[in-house]
């Protein structure tokens, strides 16, 4: 049986596991996408690291948690916005103004919202993290 979502399956692992204490994940399958958001949440410091394994097929990725993650998610449907709509979707997604991230792809490439702010870019919301 094939996954309809493989994001949604990979956040709402991590959420999972940072709910029971655990310090590491298994994500399975990975993807480009996937490793592109796992990059975000790593830079903006809700997670230690990240490795990507190849197994031949469509490999995996092994996280490292720190216990940092108070819930994140995929937003669906994809939303677009302009780069002075992020309020909005802040106000939606994030418990608190400047607490949390939204993950956003851009024709630059997946970012955070503060970046694509930063930059002027507007984009697709994909997911969220605090």
């Amino acid at each position: 049986m094939t996954d309809n979502d493989p994001l949604a399956d990979a956040l709402s692992g991590l959420d999972n596991a940072e709910s029971v204490g655990k310090l590491d994940l298994t994500v399975r399958p990975a993807s480009n996408t996937i490793g592109s958001v796992l990059e975000v949440i790593y830079d903006r410091g809700y997670i230690s690291g990240f490795e990507f394994l190849d197994d031949g097929k469509a490999g995996t990725f092994e996280v490292e948690l720190n216990g940092a993650i108070n819930r994140c998610g995929v937003v669906k449907p994809r939303y677009s916005t302009g780069a002075d709509g992020y309020e909005k979707w802040e106000k939606r997604f994030l418990p608190a103004r400047d607490y949390g991230t939204l993950i956003v792809t851009t024709s630059h490439g997946v970012m955070s919202h503060y970046e694509a702010r930063e930059q002027g870019l507007g984009g697709q919301v994909l997911a969220y993290v605090y």
